[in-house]
């Protein structure tokens, strides 16, 4: 269905020295297959600075109704006003929220783009 992450190289993993890039463990298996939880993940955060997030992206974004909350979903639409429908990839997780329970999110709300699977 979609493409794997690539697994990081030691090039990878030294961009986590950079503070532009970020690692995150996944909690949780709403993004299974293609993440397993407790996996660790590479994150682009400044990639959306100069290009708009895409469907078929992996992204870190702000849960909209708990602010310490973050969250790794696959964008998998855009709206005509440009909000972008997260979801996960296991839609049978138990206990999951994305787009289907908050509705679409603002690009604001997408803080970055996931590269790379330690």
């Amino acid at each position: 269905m979609f493409e794997p992450l690539p697994e990081a190289s030691v090039f990878a993993f030294l961009k986590t020295l950079l503070p532009r890039w970020q690692r995150r463990r996944v909690n949780g298996r709403s993004m299974h297959p293609t993440l397993a939880e407790k996996d660790t993940v590479l994150i682009d955060m400044a990639v959306y600075r100069q290009t708009p997030p895409q469907i078929g992206h992996i992204v870190l974004a702000q849960h909209p109704f708990e602010p310490g909350n973050k969250m790794i979903k696959r964008i998998t639409a855009v709206t005509p006003d440009g909000r972008y429908f997260l979801q996960g990839d296991n839609p049978d997780s138990l206990g999951t929220t994305d787009s289907r329970s908050f509705g679409a999110l603002p690009t604001n709300q997408i803080l970055g783009r996931v590269t790379h699977r330690f």
